[in-house]
């Protein structure tokens, strides 16, 4: 009688991806703002783009080390549908804000933190070239191109 092993071998591979699933689902991106007198961490669930953030705060009394004060996903930061997500710091010293970026459809929103709240906000997310964006190509056109213009950088039709 034959062995079953290409059953046993196919069960390992399952009992694997299974375990492997939740370490996939729990990923995240961390990236620091980029105001550089700010001590902010922005956070960034890779699957469902869901962002939130935090720093260092002083105690008020007590004289210790200090807290670690967070902010959860406020509008347009909570979970957007599944897909590959991370952020983007600028180069702009006085920047508190990060890019949430979606590395599957190119779909970009600016996140930042806003402390009245105490929440962390997102503009809806945007495709550069989109229909309807300033100075998208037209319908047809070479929008989905990368490095495709229809004016040159930074210029106007």
């Amino acid at each position: 009688m034959r062995p079953l092993l290409p059953t046993r071998l196919a069960g390992a591979a399952l009992h694997l991806a299974l375990l492997a699933a939740p370490a996939a689902a729990a990923s995240y991106d961390f990236v620091p703002a980029p105001q550089t007198d700010l001590n902010r961490m922005y956070r960034v669930d890779k699957v469902t783009g869901e962002v939130t953030s935090c720093q260092y705060g002083l105690q008020e009394s007590g004289g210790g080390i200090g807290q670690t004060v967070c902010f959860g996903s406020g509008e347009g930061a909570g979970p957007q549908p599944p897909s590959e997500y991370g952020l983007v710091s600028s180069r702009h010293a006085r920047e508190a804000g990060v890019f949430r970026v979606n590395y599957r459809t190119g779909e970009m929103s600016i996140c930042f933190v806003l402390v009245k709240k105490e929440q962390v906000v997102c503009t809806q997310q945007a495709r550069p070239g989109a229909e309807g964006a300033e100075g998208a190509p037209p319908a047809g056109g070479s929008a989905g191109r990368a490095g495709a213009s229809a004016t040159p950088q930074g210029g106007r039709p």
